[in-house]
């Protein structure tokens, strides 16, 4: 399997969550009522999966071997990719922290955890959507087969170092779970 077919893989199983989490942000807007546990699952899949795994790959290792092939990271689809990313991060926090003030009884932040997870979602839809049908079939075109195989031995050490050797299966069945609901 190609690395980015790898990458690919993880986009479906993010979409899935992201349209569960669509789903969630117009509850809240209709009934003004947050899920806490499920929002705080949400968030760690976020956080977790696709920014702490699947970003990282890309981010160390993916990019780095395109700009080794000539694609400058301070413009094109690499800088794109690269500020979406950092936005997403934001969201995030920006999501989280409300949620924190909702546990603690600020109704008034219910609309922030909305807000930001829905600006979340947009912008990973699109994000995702840009990586598929550019920069993955760019990366595709620009790498060896040499360079194929150190990314796949990459992704497997950002799976096993860095997220440890069971993160990513305990996501994936967090996803599974997310989406069912």
């Amino acid at each position: 399997m190609q690395p980015t077919e790898a990458l690919k893989h993880e986009h479906d199983i993010i979409l899935k969550v992201l349209d569960t989490a669509a789903i969630e942000v117009l509850r809240i807007s209709q009934t003004y009522k947050i899920n806490p546990g499920k929002m705080s699952a949400m968030l760690d899949f976020f956080k977790g999966f696709v920014d702490r795994c699947h970003h990282t790959k890309e981010e160390l290792h993916l990019f780095p071997m395109m700009e080794r092939h000539g694609q400058p990271r301070e413009i094109g689809p690499l800088a794109v990719m690269i500020e979406e990313h950092t936005l997403g991060r934001i969201y995030l926090k920006t999501a989280a922290k409300a949620l924190s003030l909702v546990d603690k009884g600020d109704q008034a932040s219910i609309d922030e955890v909305g807000g930001n997870l829905g600006a979340y979602v947009d912008l990973l839809k699109a994000h995702i959507a840009k990586e598929n049908t550019i920069l993955f079939p760019l990366a595709d075109s620009l790498m060896t087969a040499d360079d194929q195989a150190e990314l796949i031995k990459a992704f497997a050490e950002v799976e096993s170092k860095v997220m440890g050797s069971e993160a990513h299966e305990k996501y994936h069945q967090l996803a599974k779970e997310l989406t069912r609901t």
